[in-house]
Order: structure tokens, then C-alpha cells, then sequence
């Protein structure tokens, strides 16, 4: 609790590909591992496992089954992590003004 606000959020949100993860969440809705894989070009499969593990650990995203047989898994943004969308909106519309 020491660290400042700024920081804990860089903690929380500032690995590579995780702001990708939470833009195609609120983008497209639930999404399977697949489909991150698709769609984040270079994101090697075994970072993309550590980082859905880490962001289900950190309350921003849960993993819900919709398929038994095979096991299948769909990952859907929180209440955590749905309060993200203005920080990435923010984002979006500097990387557009000043990219």
C-alpha cells in the first residue's frame, strides 16, 4: 500500500500484452484462448497463459467452461476489469492524437 496509486496500476495492468487482452475484451466481448492468439500476433503461447493466469489472479478477468467435452473455456472480463474501459479508452485516444 506503500507504492503510489500510478504505480499498483502499472503492477495491475502494465505487463506486455495485457492492455491487448482487456482492448479485445471490450472490443469483442468473451473471448477463447484461440482467439487471443489470433488476434495478438507474437504472443508466444505460453506468455498468454501466464498473463490470463495473472489477470484471473488479479480479479480483471474469469474464465467460465462452455464446452465439457472437450473441456473449452471462455474468458470474460470482471466488474474489476469492465472499470478499466476508461483507462484504455484514455489510451486509445492519445495513441490516435499523438501516434
Amino acid at each position: 500500500q506503500d507504492k503510489c496509486r500510478v504505480a499498483r496500476t502499472l503492477d495491475m495492468i502494465g505487463e506486455r500484452w495485457t492492455p491487448l487482452i482487456l482492448r479485445d475484451l471490450f472490443l469483442k466481448g468473451p473471448r477463447r484462448f484461440q482467439d487471443f492468439q489470433d488476434s495478438l500476433a507474437g504472443v508466444a503461447p505460453n506468455t498468454l497463459s501466464a498473463r490470463l493466469k495473472d489477470m484471473e489472479e488479479r480479479g480483471l478477468i474469469s474464465r467460465k467452461l462452455y464446452s465439457e467435452h472437450p473441456p473449452r473455456l471462455e474468458y470474460h472480463l470482471t466488474r474489476k476489469g469492465k472499470s478499466l474501459g476508461p483507462i484504455l479508452k484514455a489510451l486509445s485516444d492519445w495513441g490516435q492524437r499523438n501516434g
